[in-house]
């Protein structure tokens, strides 16, 4: 028998803990072509995300769009790059440590937080295995989207069970599949809209914008839109606001295929030629700013809105590391892992 060069999966030689995988979508690991290639290349061969046969989808991927999507999404990763990298790699990094702290304040429990991404870096195996590294006996999955699709918390439950299935001990196991209607999840929404209306001053529209699904998945039962719409009326009326005081839309199409309307693109171009001229929009199911929210919204929307007559354009930010989003995400840390740590 040969002996073997790693440790075992399981030992009663290091004290247990609760292990915590915070998972966002990902980013490239910089804003050149090559890197942007391969996370594309990553993200757009999961079944989840594209439903279309296998070797069609291969051959269009890899013919077409992977040889000049990663021109144009590298330039536009190019503006919002900082000092620290990616904006939402930095952000949920700060958020990691700030839910990590918290939750000692909070618990006696010996809680270790972990970052993921679903594509890219730092990857979702390695996270798994520096809680395995940890003896994290048990294991809560919590994806930061706030509201279920297949395309985005269905497919970061798939990807959990591909790595687990090479474990020989498994961890207790939970996930997280939703957290749209979250007491305080909407507070904390409410709450950013109010502090930028109280600073900046109030718009005569609110938009809620949030990224969009092939019409066809929505067809099929996931509850992604009714749980996005949800979401916003509970906020609307939080802020007491009037129905025509707001509205959904739905941003970041991708591919000839309808998806849910109304587009966010659209909808600010209506508005700003039939005489609106002040809007703030605001993406509640980005946990953290992003690609989607920095450049998509508040600089190509921005324009299109301003272009098409609009006078002021807002962009209300994510709920990033404000204190309120880390006193959330810990209270459903804390609620789903309750029977845990008693």
């Amino acid at each position: 028998m040969t002996r073997q060069s790693r440790n075992p999966d399981f030992t009663f030689d290091n004290p247990a803990c609760t292990g915590i995988l915070m998972i966002n979508l990902g980013t490239p690991d910089a804003p050149t072509i090559s890197a942007v290639r391969r996370f594309l290349a990553d993200f757009l061969s999961d079944p989840r995300v594209i439903e279309v046969p296998k070797l069609l989808w291969w051959m269009i991927l890899h013919g077409i769009i992977l040889c000049i999507r990663p021109y144009r999404s590298a330039k536009a990763y190019q503006k919002i790059w900082t000092e620290n990298g990616s904006p939402l790699l930095d952000t949920s990094k700060k958020q990691a440590a700030a839910i990590q702290d918290e939750i000692k304040q909070r618990s006696t429990a010996n809680f270790k937080i972990v970052l993921a991404m679903r594509y890219g870096n730092p990857s979702l195996e390695g996270g798994l295995e520096k809680l395995r590294g940890a003896n994290a006996q048990r294991i809560l999955i919590l994806p930061l989207y706030p509201q279920y699709s297949a395309t985005t918390t269905a497919s970061t439950f798939d990807a959990v069970s591909k790595v687990l299935k090479n474990w020989r001990w498994l961890p207790e196991l939970r996930l997280i599949n939703h957290y749209y209607n979250d007491p305080d999840y909407i507070h904390a929404l409410a709450e950013s809209v109010q502090s930028h209306w109280d600073e900046n001053g109030r718009a005569e529209k609110l938009l809620f914008s949030f990224h969009g699904i092939p019409k066809q998945y929505a067809d099929a039962g996931d509850p992604y839109p009714d749980e996005c719409k949800m979401t916003a009326r509970l906020v609307a009326d939080k802020l007491q606001l009037k129905d025509a005081e707001w509205l959904v839309s739905f941003q970041s199409r991708f591919g000839p295929r309808e998806w849910l309307k109304p587009y966010t693109d659209f909808t600010l171009k209506k508005w700003g030629g039939s005489g609106i001229l002040s809007v703030d929009v605001v993406c509640p199911g980005f946990a953290a700013d992003c690609l989607e929210t920095l450049e998509e919204i508040n600089m190509r929307n921005r324009a299109f809105f301003l272009e098409a007559g609009g006078e002021r354009f807002s962009y209300i930010p994510a709920l990033n590391d404000r204190p309120s989003h880390i006193k959330t995400l810990v209270k459903l840390i804390l609620k789903h892992c309750r029977d845990w740590t008693d």
